[in-house]
């Protein structure tokens, strides 16, 4: 990161082109930020609040908000796997990842997403494999349902070659999704060239790639649904002190903000093995998701969300600093809308233990939400498009025309959000600049 600080003018400019678009954006609190980020670089990357017990790098903290530190440290015990009591094998630290480590600026969070450090000391990698799939599977078992939450599927394991899962075509290379019932058995089935192969979730573990879990959950006080999901990103640690990550990658920490400060220790380890490239190589990936929001799947709120970190990361502040205002829009919030119809359908599928009377409240919520944050035509179609929603939701009969209604409200929703942050990303001249250059390369 640059330690140039912006001359005043160009600050002036990005709060002028915010007002200009009726975006609330502050000259003090961008210059407080704008100073933070430009600051010296200190001896270390990671900063903890010893107020709220969190930790996280320097940049990632400046975006977090504790207000809902506790509904989040909640749900991570639902998601969270751990050894059993007493394992000093097996170390963990939980974070906060997405909109929901950005709380101070995402008033409208979308998912609660986890990321999880998950260090297995073995004598060797298979043992520690073996462990890592024996501990995701009772975490599944364990918690796969109740009337607060319900347990929707695992990530573990390539698919081998292209070929069709449960009647759907699925792509070599790209992570296997176990049911609950898949994991229960601990088999996965799978249809290629007439024939059906099994695959064991033991075997599978040895070479795991991207690991996940996903539940439902319902959050009591607030009377809400929330997706929740942990990416764990598993390491094994040899005799001899060396950590390897199992998926090959061992992932970086500039988006992580760690719930609690007593696994520090364990972080710091953990992390004193990311690559030293590891801030070009995060960046880039980035950039390679927006590209592919900008383009093949067109999404230019989900491109703005990872615009600003590679702003943010890259020394770009002003444009970071432009983009950052746009989350606490009040019509961000149909991008909380948008999540939440996919919630609302993994609530309410057979054999589902969330309580009807849970999605009713979400549902009537998110009209509510929509109201709030528009006028005209775009409301009532898409309150139009969630009552629909709603009653094919209560009646699960008719799959094809619920696929269709969730598709359509959907496809309603992000056309605004589309348009939302298209039309103020552009009036930024740089933004213009990078979002045309990313374009023109793909057209």
């Amino acid at each position: 990161m640059t330690d140039t600080k912006p001359p005043a003018a160009d600050v002036q400019r990005i709060i002028d082109s915010a007002a200009r678009l009726g975006v609330e954006l502050t000259e003090t609190e961008t210059l407080d930020w704008l100073a933070a980020m430009t600051a010296a670089p200190s001896d270390s990357d990671v900063t903890i609040d010893a107020s709220s017990g969190t930790f996280g790098h320097k940049v990632a903290m400046l975006d977090f908000s504790p207000k809902d530190l506790e509904r989040f440290r909640r749900i991570g015990a639902i998601v969270e796997v751990l050894g059993e009591p007493g394992d000093s094998s097996v170390e963990s630290a939980l974070a906060l990842s997405g909109s929901a480590a950005q709380s101070h600026i995402q008033a409208y969070p979308g998912d609660a997403d986890f990321f999880q450090r998950l260090n297995i000391k073995a004598d060797t990698r298979e043992e520690a494999c073996l462990r890592m799939a024996h501990l995701m599977r009772k975490k599944a078992l364990d918690f796969a349902r109740s009337s607060t939450y319900q347990f929707l599927e695992a990530k573990l394991g390539s698919y081998p070659f292209d070929c069709t899962h449960r009647g759907n075509a699925v792509r070599k290379g790209s992570p296997m999704s176990w049911t609950f019932d898949e994991v229960s058995e601990g088999i996965l089935r799978l249809e290629h060239d007439g024939a059906t192969h099994e695959f064991k979730w033991h075997e599978v573990a040895l070479d795991p790639g991207w690991c996940k879990l996903d539940w439902v959950v319902v959050d009591e006080e607030r009377g809400q649904l929330t997706n929740a999901s942990n990416v764990i990103d598993v390491t094994w640690e040899g005799p001899d002190g060396e950590i390897v990550a199992l998926d090959g990658y061992l992932d970086a920490f500039f988006q992580e903000v760690y719930l609690e400060a007593e696994d520090a220790e364990m972080f710091e380890k953990v992390t004193g093995f990311v690559s030293e490239d590891a801030l070009d190589e995060y960046v880039e990936r980035l950039e390679q998701e927006v590209q592919k929001y900008l383009t093949k799947s067109l999404n230019y709120g989900k491109a703005a969300k990872r615009m600003y970190n590679v702003f943010r990361l890259s020394g770009k502040h002003l444009e970071a600093a432009f983009v950052r205002q746009l989350f606490d829009e009040p019509a961000t919030i149909l991008y909380q809308v948008w999540s939440l119809i996919t919630t609302l359908d993994n609530a309410t599928q057979p054999g589902s233990s969330i309580p009807l009377s849970a999605v009713r409240d979400q549902a009537d919520a998110l009209v509510i939400d929509v109201i709030d944050a528009l006028e005209g035509a775009e409301e009532v179609e898409i309150v139009k498009a969630l009552l629909q929603l709603q009653r094919s939701l209560e009646h699960t009969g008719d799959v094809e025309t619920r696929l269709e209604r969730i598709d359509a409200a959907q496809t309603r929703v992000i056309n605004v959000v589309n348009t939302f942050f298209k039309d103020r990303l552009t009036q930024m001249p740089t933004i213009k600049d990078y979002i045309d250059e990313i374009q023109s390369h793909t057209t």
